[in-house]
């Protein structure tokens, strides 16, 4: 009952929402918005082809390599700095400074020392997406439990083995949710990278619809931006829930005390 509960609350307000596109277009000839019906049969036209391999498939591949490179400098340098009190209070004034440049801002700046490339793309979604990682990182470094750590120590608990045992499972909620809010960011910034002098992607595509007023078609690739962040944040989901099984399940049992 309780996954069919779940399911029912997932699609019921997007049932809700074509209901309403339904509704409010059924007597409209809009230019602008185009109908339920037609902007099915425009999606399947459109993305249900080459045109998926051609300027999807290259565009999530690009998502998927700037995650993955922020997900490992951000947990990598978030271990560093978070395991010396030191090199954080050094450190907090660049991060934070940092953290608050917009990453699209830096795309004209990648423009010129990368070039217009995969590269520059990619370098885009990692000046955005390691930043959440990382201070996330950080953090759960930092708040791991003083008693647990100065039993670690009484008993020779050192190096690779300290982190492994007790640094790596005390920050791993704070990093996973790093980077749940990294695959948001990195979705815009895919987008974002492709619209600037480029000629494949799914941003480019849907700006060079909206520039030859084909409205139906440039509908069509922002839904399919929007199922695609829908899909990436369910797989996530499943992934985040094996990969912290164990705090899950202590919370669990938490609950229930």
């Amino acid at each position: 009952m309780s996954l069919i509960k779940r399911t029912a609350y997932f699609v019921a307000l997007p049932l809700i929402l074509v209901f309403l596109w339904w509704a409010l277009t059924l007597n409209s000839d809009s230019f602008w918005v185009p109908r339920p019906a037609q902007m099915v049969s425009t999606f399947t036209e459109v993305w249900i082809g080459p045109r998926f391999a051609n300027d999807v498939v290259p565009s999530l591949l690009r998502l998927l390599v700037g995650l993955a490179t922020a997900t490992v400098l951000g947990i990598g340098l978030g271990f560093v700095i978070g395991s010396s009190r030191t090199l954080r209070r050094l450190t907090e004034p660049v991060l934070e400074l940092f953290r608050a440049i917009p990453p699209p801002i830096l795309v004209p700046i990648l423009m010129l020392l990368v070039g217009v490339n995969d590269s520059m793309k990619v370098l885009v979604i990692v000046s955005g997406c390691i930043w959440p990682i990382l201070l996330n990182t950080i953090e759960g470094v930092r708040s791991m439990d003083e008693v647990l750590g100065d039993t670690a120590r009484v008993y020779g608990i050192q190096g690779l083995s300290r982190t492994i045992m007790l640094t790596l499972p005390a920050a791993s909620p704070y990093f996973v949710t790093g980077i749940r809010q990294a695959l948001s960011i990195g979705l815009i910034l895919m987008v974002i990278s492709e619209m600037f002098a480029s000629s494949s992607g799914l941003g480019f595509t849907i700006v060079a619809f909206q520039r030859s007023f084909a409205v139906p078609e440039m509908w069509s690739g922002i839904i399919l931006l929007g199922l695609i962040g829908v899909l990436l944040a369910a797989i996530f989901a499943v992934a985040e829930k094996r990969i912290l099984r164990w705090y899950y399940g202590l919370k669990e049992v938490e609950h229930s005390e």
